[in-house]
């Protein structure tokens, strides 16, 4: 076992945990994309979910840590497409407040750009 440091992710075994963890997220964002587009919709579990996973994708990768995987970001950019296709499809039929449609999906765009631009960066 290699360890390089004195923190919690500072050794191979904490690296394959990360990598395992990460992988999950991935996962399932993957499978709920690539399912039915009615399980993304945005009062469904993986409508919200999925974001989740992303946010805590970027927020994970970006310490640096060994072991954190991305998807490549034409992935990404491909599940953002796929998400908000399903989300402005079906928001407004759940009548949500005003201003609350515009500052959501501002979120959500965000979120997935974060992420692919990260993976880029990543990938440079």
């Amino acid at each position: 076992m290699g360890t390089w440091g004195s923190g919690n992710f500072d050794d191979d075994t904490a690296a394959d945990h990360l990598s395992m963890l990460t992988d999950r997220l991935i996962s399932e964002v993957a499978e709920a994309m690539s399912g039915d587009p009615v399980e993304i919709e945005p009062d469904e579990y993986w409508g919200v979910a999925v974001p989740c996973n992303l946010e805590l994708l970027h927020l994970i990768t970006q310490q640096g840590w060994v072991g954190a995987g991305l998807p490549e970001p034409e992935v990404v950019d491909g599940w953002k497409t796929r998400f908000l296709t399903a989300w402005d499809g079906a928001i407004d039929g759940l009548e949500p407040a005003p201003g609350f449609k515009e500052q959501r999906r501002a979120v959500l765009e965000r979120t997935f750009d974060q992420l692919s631009e990260l993976a880029a960066h990543k990938r440079a």
